[in-house]
């Protein structure tokens, strides 16, 4: 297997969660002494003002590097710890565990582009934490929590048999939102200390962002805190270009020209699943017995660079691109990972010599459509062909599974709170909203160092750091 068909594989991030309790210290939260009413009178305060800021700030904004290909991964700068140091996590829209690889010591961890995350003493998260059990049962096992000493441990497994064992642990996120203000945000997420299989050799990525609707994912804790609502656009750059953006919150969600379609709900769905679609191609339906659920449903996923049909699906598209083709291009199998590609003449440089070729796939839902042109499922390989960049998902995914490749100039937008995902058309090259651009935090150490390094709050709260003109630190309620 190529390096390159292990990274198609591996962008499946299904997530296969196998928990295990181990041991963990317990502190307590609140203080119980005898200044506990001036304590409350403080923890008043502090609620107040955490109620003000929620009230103005509720966006963050990350650029996003990578491409399709021969990348096949898109991933943004996280800044964890204390002092904040930067990590590469993968966006993952089709998992919620966010996890690094991490010195735990590290048993077996993968060469990564930083070093290992060193988690802080005493970090571990409790078994009886609210997050662990929805971990746990992610894993369809059933787990005993018999002490509150005991931590959360978790075994993450992915389709190409490469799997992160790790324990849960907290530690701070420190993000810029889009007034300018530096929020420093307690986050509980893994630390993987044992990799196997495709996880173990040389990484693009520190570890994983999983974004998915559960509870564990970041946007669900960071709008338990009140700093965002679970709204989450990523816009991914078409026409051959790099990266895109990416923001948490709902200020910048256009209000004209969004498509929306309701998620469907449930206790086991996490994923953004859709249900099924009329898929047509040039014109023509794929489902010749109009039967469009026998083609399977459709989930998006940011996480699988590759766009992956169900069999029949995948076999019906094959069938409608070589009828359309005719003999105007030969089929040439010679690429290990992309088993569909057609040759011309001479060797193609780009998706625009072929798109006189080839038509727009098109996903009919009930009241919307979203369009998916050429270049949202071809690719140029290394030899000068185009090939197909819709594989066959049939012993990977039961559901067709729209990856990065057909979101290529696209601002899709997962909304958590109204239950729904959306498109519009963008260039996705720069973020901008009023004349805001993106807004990274692109060196932590530029703030003051008794601020981020120093002012650190009770695990329970967050850490604002209000940035324009003042040095003044801030603890909010978490919980």
């Amino acid at each position: 297997m190529g390096n390159m068909e292990m990274r198609v594989i591996k962008r499946l991030f299904f997530l296969l969660a196998v928990v295990s309790l181990g041991e963990a210290d317990v502190y307590p939260i609140y203080p119980k002494n005898e200044q506990s009413q001036i304590s409350s009178v403080v923890e008043q305060d502090i609620q107040r003002i955490g109620r003000k800021f929620q009230a103005a700030v509720k966006t963050t904004v990350f650029k996003v590097e990578g491409n399709v290909f021969p990348d096949g991964i898109y991933y943004m700068i996280a800044y964890i710890g204390s002092p904040p140091k930067e990590y590469y996590l993968d966006i993952d829209t089709g998992s919620d565990l966010t996890w690094l690889q991490c010195d735990a010591p590290c048993r077996s961890c993968g060469k990564t582009p930083h070093q290992w995350y060193k988690p802080r003493s005493r970090s571990g998260v409790s078994c009886t934490h609210p997050l662990c059990e929805p971990v746990q049962k992610a894993s369809h096992k059933k787990y005993e929590c018999k002490s509150s000493s005991e931590q959360c441990d978790y075994d993450i497994r992915y389709a190409d048999k490469g799997s992160s064992l790790g324990i849960l642990i907290r530690d701070s996120f420190t993000v810029r939102l889009t007034n300018g203000t530096i929020v420093r945000t307690d986050s509980v997420f893994g630390c993987g200390y044992h990799q196997y299989g495709s996880l173990e050799g040389k990484q693009a990525t520190d570890g994983v962002l999983g974004l998915s609707s559960g509870i564990a994912s970041l946007p669900s804790q960071w709008e338990k805190q009140g700093l965002i609502k679970n709204v989450i656009g990523l816009c991914i750059a078409g026409g051959g270009k790099r990266g895109g953006y990416m923001f948490f919150g709902d200020d910048h969600v256009p209000t004209s020209s969004m498509t929306w379609v309701p998620l469907l709900r449930g206790p086991k769905l996490r994923y953004y699943h859709v249900g099924p679609a009329q898929m047509i191609y040039g014109g023509k339906p794929l489902a010749k017995d109009g039967d469009e659920k026998s083609l399977g449903g459709i989930i998006f996923d940011s996480g699988s660079t590759y766009t992956y049909f169900t069999k029949k699906a995948y076999g019906a598209l094959v069938s409608a691109i070589k009828e359309s083709l005719g003999d105007q291009l030969v089929q040439d199998s010679s690429d290990i990972t992309l088993p569909v590609c057609w040759r011309g003449e001479k060797r193609f440089r780009s998706i625009a010599d072929v798109t006189l070729y080839f038509k727009p796939l098109t996903f009919n839902f009930e009241e919307a459509n979203l369009e998916i042109t050429p270049e949202g499922y071809l690719i140029i390989n290394t030899k000068g062909n185009v090939c197909l960049g819709i594989l066959d998902g049939t012993d990977i995914s039961p559901y067709n599974v729209i990856g990065d490749i057909s979101l290529q100039g696209y601002l899709v937008v997962h909304d958590n709170v109204n239950h729904q995902i959306g498109w519009t058309r963008r260039a996705c090259m720069k973020f901008s909203k009023s004349g805001r651009r993106v807004q990274a935090l692109e060196d932590p150490q530029q703030l003051p160092a008794q601020d981020l390094g120093n002012g650190v709050c009770p695990y329970t709260f967050y850490f604002v750091h209000l940035a324009k003109g003042t040095n003044n630190c801030h603890c909010g309620q978490l919980y």
